[in-house]
């Protein structure tokens, strides 16, 4: 029996990979924090982290807080990213979708571009509410560039008619 046969599986099975996940918002830094790569197809990069914000955040039809897991699910070639959000204890209370240009992966970083717009599903699906369409309005994004401001409409609308019709689970799974 060689060494490495006689190591307990746990020793050899492969170490989960982390990633830096780099929120930027109107070509600033929002957020940045350290999350585990879950998987990554090519198409879709799944992370885990815990919710990485100071303290409460009350939006009034939800609070995160710390304790809270986001799986988080970024694809390259769509408009949106989707967070499943869990109490630490793992009770659903929703999913807080944010409008993004495509992820982009590289060096370990995972590089996101919030374009204002989100939108939230609680955890039984009978809640969906747009979020934030005022302050995409004032961004300027549809004077400056048209194209991305219409792809990121197309996402919210994609994403609630998704969410009013067959759920957020199939896009996920």
């Amino acid at each position: 029996m060689s060494a490495a046969s006689a190591e307990p599986r746990a020793a050899r099975a492969p170490r989960s990979k982390g990633l830096v996940v780099a929120l930027t918002k109107a070509g600033r830094t929002k957020i940045r924090y350290p999350a585990e790569l879950v998987r990554d197809d090519g198409a879709r990069v799944t992370v885990r982290a815990p919710w990485a914000a100071p303290g409460v955040r009350d939006f009034g039809f939800v609070r995160f807080e710390p304790g809270d897991v986001f799986t988080e699910h970024y694809w390259r070639d769509r408009w949106f990213a989707v967070k499943e959000v869990r109490t630490g204890g793992g009770e659903l209370k929703g999913w807080y979708c944010d409008i993004t240009r495509p992820a982009v992966l590289a060096n370990g970083v995972l590089s996101v571009e919030d374009l204002d717009l989100d939108l939230w599903v609680s955890a039984d699906g009978t809640f969906v509410l747009r979020l934030d369409e005022d302050e995409f309005g004032a961004s300027g994004l549809a004077e400056r560039d048209p194209e991305a401001a219409g792809s990121a409409s197309r996402a919210l609308d994609e994403l609630e008619r998704l969410a009013r019709t067959e759920g957020l689970t199939d896009l996920l799974a």
